[in-house]
C-alpha cells in the first residue's frame, strides 16, 4: 500500500490537532515556544508540527500534503518520502529557532514546514504539474510554491497569527536540499526550476540580512 505512510502522517496530524482544539493545556504544552525549548523542552520542535490553529489550517495543510505527497513517494519511494517529510519538519523548526531565538515569547504551530518541504520536492521532481484543485483557473505548481512562500514572508512580517510562517521556509529549504541530494541529476534536467524555486529562499535571507523581518 503505497500511501500507508501518508495516511499515518495525516491521521497523526488530525488526532493531535483535534486534541489540541479541545484541550488548551495540551495545546500550550506541545506548541512551539522559544522560551520553553531553550529551557530544555526540545520535543516541542517536533510536536508543534502536529498541532494546528483551527480546522481550516489543518485542512489546508493536509489537502496540500495529500495532493503532492504521491509525486514524492512515486519518484523517490516511501522511505525517502518519510525522510523528506521529517527532514523538512526539522529544518523548519531549526530555522524558526534561528530567526526567533531571542524572542522567548514566540510561539507557533502547524505542519506547514513539513508540507512545504514535500511541496518543493514534488515540484522539483515534476515541474510541469498544473494545479486545478484550489483554483478555478489552472496554475503551474511551481508558481503556487513561489507564491506560497512569498505569502509566508508577509505572515512573518505581519506576526498577527499563531501559524509558523518561518517554518515554511525551513521546510522549503529542507525539501529542496534533500531532494537535490537524492536526485542530483535534477540540476541538469530541471535547471530553470531549481533556480526559480531558490528565488523566495534567497529573498528571505536578503530581507533578514537587511533587518526587514
Amino acid at each position: 500500500m503505497d500511501n500507508l505512510f501518508l495516511l499515518v502522517i495525516i491521521l497523526a496530524n488530525v488526532l493531535f490537532s483535534m486534541k489540541g482544539f479541545n484541550d488548551e493545556y495540551f495545546f500550550r504544552k506541545y506548541q512551539f515556544h522559544v522560551g520553553s525549548i531553550r529551557s530544555g523542552e526540545q520535543i516541542r520542535m517536533i510536536s508543534s508540527a502536529f498541532l494546528h490553529v483551527d480546522l481550516v489550517h489543518l485542512a489546508f495543510n493536509m489537502l496540500t500534503l495529500w495532493f503532492f505527497a504521491p509525486v514524492v513517494y512515486s519518484f523517490l519511494g516511501n522511505s525517502s518520502f518519510v525522510i523528506v517529510y521529517f527532514g523538512s519538519l526539522i529544518f523548519g523548526s531549526l530555522l524558526t529557532m534561528l530567526f526567533h531565538k531571542e524572542d522567548y515569547s514566540y510561539s507557533a504551530v502547524g505542519a506547514s514546514g513539513a508540507v512545504t518541504g514535500v511541496l518543493y520536492s514534488a515540484i522539483l521532481l515534476q515541474p510541469n504539474m498544473m494545479l486545478g484543485i484550489f483554483f478555478i483557473i489552472p496554475i503551474p505548481a511551481y508558481l503556487f510554491g513561489i507564491l506560497y512562500l512569498l505569502y509566508s514572508i508577509y505572515g512573518m512580517k505581519a506576526k498577527n497569527d499563531n501559524i509558523g510562517h518561518t517554518a515554511h521556509f525551513g521546510g522549503a529549504i529542507g525539501g529542496y536540499v534533500i531532494t537535490l541530494l537524492k536526485e542530483p541529476q535534477l540540476f541538469e534536467e530541471h535547471t530553470l526550476m531549481v533556480l526559480l524555486l531558490a528565488i523566495p529562499i534567497i529573498i528571505l535571507f536578503v530581507m533578514a540580512k537587511m533587518g526587514k523581518l
